[in-house]
């Protein structure tokens, strides 16, 4: 038996027990292909800052990783690069992506939460999901990389098929998607060098640092990044923690007495209830020696940081949600050179989509006390949020 068994349905009790009786487990990943998984909090906070171990999939031993199929143009991003060239890009990617740039659309943010309530109208039910934890990112992605009001419907479109895909749809519809978006991409980076205007791309065009620039692979890399990391998420980090409040109505009471406490309550959500159950694989590029366990140069090796953040000899009492808890350190969104690079903007949508949402419904509640989560190994989100205000 896979000591795994379980993991989709009750994945912090599988956690728990895989923490308690070993550091590190042989499994099968989420491909099926035999892996290690880490889930004690130090052991997976030093994996993730370990230089031994390799975002690269050159490393992995043939055969033994599948892994998701991305064009070249869009496969060589950061989640695949080691240093020196994840420094580069990521050096000049800190040019364009500025604390200034972040704080500069909380206004737009807090717009758009406050239209798409508006459409809710002042009292029914919803899914929180589809009207308002979904739309809110890819709005705020779309008005980072400046793409116009005209192309967000097929922009939306394309992004669901791929974070968010329709059961019924056919088996082709997310390879479909990619083709799309790699060749709206082009054309949309060929209409920023033409005419620059005040959105990211233009920067991550326009950015130099001693005669560097990104080339023409590395700016599409990076814009299907943001877009698939930074919506996924972001939706997945909004609705997990509205699920959270609703669900432990004492700590919701006292956010509402004190919104001024979001910003350490966004913290603690992540550390609960992350939206990241495995972390991006890792290729040993020497044996290395992980809690004890010597892991093979080459094999896949799997961190949890959701396992990590419910580990007691890190975060006493683990499981229960205390938003009044320092969660600081917690590694939901990484750790080491890997950091996620929109964790300001997560947090700071977060921050602001609850915010709305708390003051403009006093009385939201769950419609529907059965949950419903994604069937993933890899990420933590919620398939809808039935709610009552």
């Amino acid at each position: 038996m896979d000591p795994a068994d379980g993991l989709l349905d009750h994945p912090y009790d599988v956690y728990r027990r895989l923490r308690d009786t070993a550091p590190v487990h042989r499994i099968a990943g989420p491909d099926g292909t035999p892996a290690w998984l880490v889930t004690r909090y130090d052991d997976v906070r030093a994996v993730l800052a370990d230089p031994r171990l390799s975002l690269d999939k050159r490393h992995a031993v043939p055969g033994t990783y599948k892994g998701f199929s991305l064009p070249p143009a869009l496969d060589a991003n950061l989640l695949n690069m080691d240093p020196p060239d994840h420094t580069r890009i990521r050096r000049l990617v800190g040019r364009a992506f500025t604390t200034r740039r972040i704080e500069a659309l909380r206004t737009p943010i807090r717009r758009t939460a406050d239209q798409l309530l508006d459409a809710l109208g002042p009292h029914g039910t919803a899914d929180l999901i589809a009207a308002y934890a979904a739309p809110l990112p890819v709005t705020v992605i779309c008005d980072l990389l400046g793409i116009p009001d005209r192309h967000r419907l097929d922009f939306r479109v394309w992004t669901d098929a791929l974070v968010a895909p329709d059961p019924a749809a056919p088996p082709e519809a997310a390879k479909e998607a990619v083709v799309a978006l790699l060749g709206y991409f082009t054309l949309l980076l060929a209409d920023k060098r033409g005419e620059p205007a005040d959105d990211l791309l233009s920067d991550l065009i326009a950015v130099r640092d001693e005669g560097d620039r990104l080339s023409e692979d590395e700016l599409m890399s990076l814009a299907f990044l943001i877009l698939f990391a930074g919506y996924e998420n972001t939706v997945q980090l909004i609705g997990n923690a509205v699920l959270a409040l609703l669900q432990h109505p004492e700590q919701l009471a006292a956010l509402r007495k004190d919104l001024s406490q979001l910003p350490a309550a966004v913290q603690e959500f992540l550390r609960y209830e992350g939206p990241a159950l495995l972390a991006i694989r890792r290729f040993p590029v020497e044996d290395v020696t992980i809690g004890g366990v010597t892991i093979p140069a080459g094999e896949t090796v799997w961190v949890s940081p959701a396992a990590a953040d419910r580990d007691p000899a890190r975060f006493p009492d683990p499981d229960r949600l205390d938003l009044s808890r320092d969660a600081s350190g917690h590694l939901a969104l990484g750790h080491g050179i890997h950091y996620c690079l929109g964790a300001p903007l997560a947090r700071a949508e977060t921050e602001i989509a609850v915010a709305a949402l708390l003051e403009r419904f006093p009385e939201l509640a769950l419609a529907d006390q059965e949950v419903h989560w994604r069937r993933s190994l890899r990420a933590r989100g919620l398939v809808e949020l039935p709610v009552t205000y």
